[in-house]
């Protein structure tokens, strides 16, 4: 069993930056695959970035390519998710979750956070 408990979200303007954190508790960390998704009202669940185990190999959504930055320190069981030049549009609550394997499919993620609001005002 793992729990996460994502953090870091809030109200920004639309331009501005946040960075969200998961830490992660339960089994070792580091065996897991990591992932961030988001959903907005009245949307399906959006997948944004992943992150392997050793955080060799990172993949992103176009959407949020080049403007989101996935990461994450093993010795701290925390994965970020760092948002620069946000958009209205970024609205939304935004889930980390731990899986087998970095993935954009939410059906390999078997642990999930409780989730973060983010607001981007224009």
């Amino acid at each position: 069993q793992v729990q996460v408990v994502e953090s870091g979200g809030g109200l920004v303007q639309a331009g501005g930056s946040l960075r969200l954190s998961c830490a992660a508790s339960g089994r070792t960390f580091s065996n897991y695959a990591m992932g961030w998704f988001r959903q907005a009202p009245g949307n399906e669940r959006e997948f944004l970035a992943a992150i392997n185990w050793s955080g060799g190999s990172t993949y992103y959504a176009d959407s949020v390519k080049g403007r989101f930055t996935i990461s994450r320190d093993n010795a701290k069981n925390t994965v970020y998710l760092q948002m620069n030049s946000l958009k209205p549009e970024d609205t939304a609550v935004y889930y980390c979750a731990a899986g087998r394997w970095a993935s954009g499919a939410s059906r390999v993620y078997d642990y999930w956070g409780q989730g973060t609001q983010v607001t981007v005002s224009s």
